[in-house]
């Protein structure tokens, strides 16, 4: 049985869980404050699920999601994530993060820095621009006329052929937005962070229900970003 690997349990990481278990995946959680404190959480997700240390899930994932704020990104273990797909989840928000005087300058973007960090993983940045409460709504089967599609960024094609069987197991499809230096055309601020998953696309998208967006609605704003 294949397993999902969550360094971080908030509220993507804990979504992320629900619907991996709901695909029929094993799932093991871990955040900075130890396996005990994800006693409900994992009593929840039921017996596909487990709370362990970060170096635990890491090692235990088939694919291994890093959804803990960027600040932290260091935290990361490396070792047991050498020669795998990590998904990244992080956005830079000064204002927790501080200021990082590369992405201040656009020189790079964050997951290039889990990217630098993990020099021996293969990262692909995904599930950052959809709020978490989508991402709970609009999961669907695969084939279905409403199927959401979610951005990926990647420098490894199998990295991100990997990406996208998971994303098909919790019930999403994958476009492909290019190398991981991309992945700014997803990032907050631009057309393609949060709008377009909601049932009325605008700035207030996390008052709205989710909608669904095509593979064309994602591609369409992923051009429209501007630096």
């Amino acid at each position: 049985m294949a397993t999902l690997g969550l360094i971080g349990s908030g509220h993507i990481g804990s979504t992320l869980a629900r619907l991996a278990v709901a695909g029929g995946l094993d799932v093991v959680v871990s955040n900075s404050r130890g396996p005990e404190t994800l006693s409900d959480l994992v009593a929840e997700l039921g017996p596909r699920a487990r709370a362990a240390t970060a170096a635990e899930a890491a090692a235990a994932g088939d694919w291994v999601v890093v959804t803990i704020p960027l600040k932290a990104y260091q935290q990361v273990p490396q070792e047991p994530l050498i020669g795998k797909t990590v998904l990244d989840t992080n956005n830079y928000y000064p204002q927790r993060d501080g200021q990082i005087a590369e992405l201040d300058a656009a020189k790079t973007t964050s997951s290039e820095l889990l990217q630098d960090h993990l020099d021996q993983s293969h990262v692909v940045k995904v599930f950052n621009n959809i709020f978490f409460k989508h991402l709970a709504d609009l999961s669907r089967p695969k084939g279905a006329a409403d199927r959401t599609a979610l951005p990926i960024a990647g420098d490894d094609a199998a990295a991100k052929a990997k990406a996208t069987e998971l994303l098909d197991a919790l019930g999403y499809d994958a476009f492909d937005a290019g190398p991981l230096a991309e992945g700014w055309r997803y990032e907050p601020g631009t057309p393609a962070y949060g709008k377009p998953f909601a049932s009325t696309p605008g700035d207030d998208f996390m008052s709205q229900p989710g909608g669904p967006a095509s593979a064309a609605d994602v591609s369409a704003a992923l051009a429209a970003a501007q630096r």
